[in-house]
This record gives structure tokens, sequence and C-alpha cells, in this order.
């Protein structure tokens, strides 16, 4: 907690340079004096209660927004997904706005059935060659190329040729489901992230 009080005096004079608004101006809208804000800012003088809830008032922020919360650990450290052959690594969190996954194709003799479902995808071919069958479209997107197609098409991703492709890939909550569930997956129980068998 004492590293975060650090912070508060820099995200005073902050908010009071982006509202470009004086030492004097603030000092006596809170009722308190300029130097006394000026040593707040400064770190030179301790933050408490009594000088914090007039200035919040002021700016319009609550004394939480004054507070640097201390930063989560930012690595992603999920199972890998095995469905199909494919290899489906998660790069986000669970429950992240953006779910982003890297996801290894194998070759295989047939691309596998088309699907539809509701929402969209967005893919980046990072190494191989990728088949995209969408709709009456039959493309090989390679090394460097993307594509974000409508769900709702009927579509099918393999890789194309005798050796693996990987992508990056961005999917809807729906399009989760269809890549890391198979059939008669239990949905409640299961979750993107959990390590399952071809």
């Amino acid at each position: 907690m004492t590293e975060e009080l650090k912070h508060i005096g820099p995200r005073l004079r902050a908010l009071r340079n982006d509202r470009d608004w004086t030492l004097d101006e603030v000092a006596t809208r809170a009722g308190i004096s300029p130097s006394t804000l000026s040593r707040l800012e400064s770190g030179k003088r301790q933050a408490s209660l009594e000088l914090l809830l007039p200035l919040t008032r002021q700016f319009g922020i609550s004394i939480d927004d004054l507070v640097t919360p201390k930063a989560a650990d930012p690595r992603v450290r999920r199972r890998a997904i095995r469905r199909n052959g494919m290899v489906i690594t998660p790069l986000a969190p669970e429950g992240s706005p953006v779910a982003t996954y890297r996801i290894t194709y194998p070759p295989v003799a047939t691309p596998p059935e088309p699907q539809v479902h509701d929402g969209f995808e967005w893919l980046y071919v990072i190494s191989g060659r990728l088949r995209l069958l969408l709709g009456s479209q039959d493309l090989v997107l390679t090394n460097g190329e993307a594509a974000e197609f409508d769900t709702r098409i009927p579509h099918s991703i393999c890789a194309a040729g005798k050796r693996s492709a990987q992508v990056l890939s961005i999917f809807n909550n729906e399009g989760i489901r269809m890549h890391t569930h198979a059939p008669g997956d239990d949905m409640h129980t299961q979750s993107p992230g959990d390590d399952t068998n071809p």
C-alpha cells in the first residue's frame, strides 16, 4: 500500500495540469494552502483523508481513482487444448473480453466438414499455409496473411499441403465454443483453458 500511496501526488498534479488549474485555484477551492498542496503533489507531505477528500471533490473523482492498484502478473499460464489433431493455445486470460488463441492445424487428407455458427473469426497466419473454405470460396493463406469472416457462412479451416499451419485467431464466445469443445462436452464444467485430448 505504501508503494501505491507514492503515486497520489503525481496523479493530483496530472489532474490539475489536465484542467489547466493553478496551485492557488485548486488550493482555494479545496480549502487548503497552496504550499500544502505543492508539498502533497511533490510527495513531501503525507496524504491523509482530511486533505484528499476536498481535493477529490474538486476533481470529481473518488479516492480510489488516486490509488494505483498493484499490477497483477500479466503472464498468461493456461494449458493448451488438443482437439482433432489441432493444438489450441490460449493467449489471453480466461474471461478476457478478447479471446485470442494460437492454433496449430495439422496436415489432413480431407478438410473437416464446414461449420456454421453466430459471430465472427479473425485469423493471421504465423507459419505454413492455411486452407480456408468459406462458402463457395477455396482460399489458401500464406505466412503474414490475415482473414476476417462472418461465421454464419459455412467455413472449414485446415493446413494446406503436407506441413502444419500455425495461426493467431480471435473469436467471439460462440467461436470459442466451436473450436475448443467437442460435441457432448459439458459446457458448465469445462472451460476453454481445460486440457482435453483429441
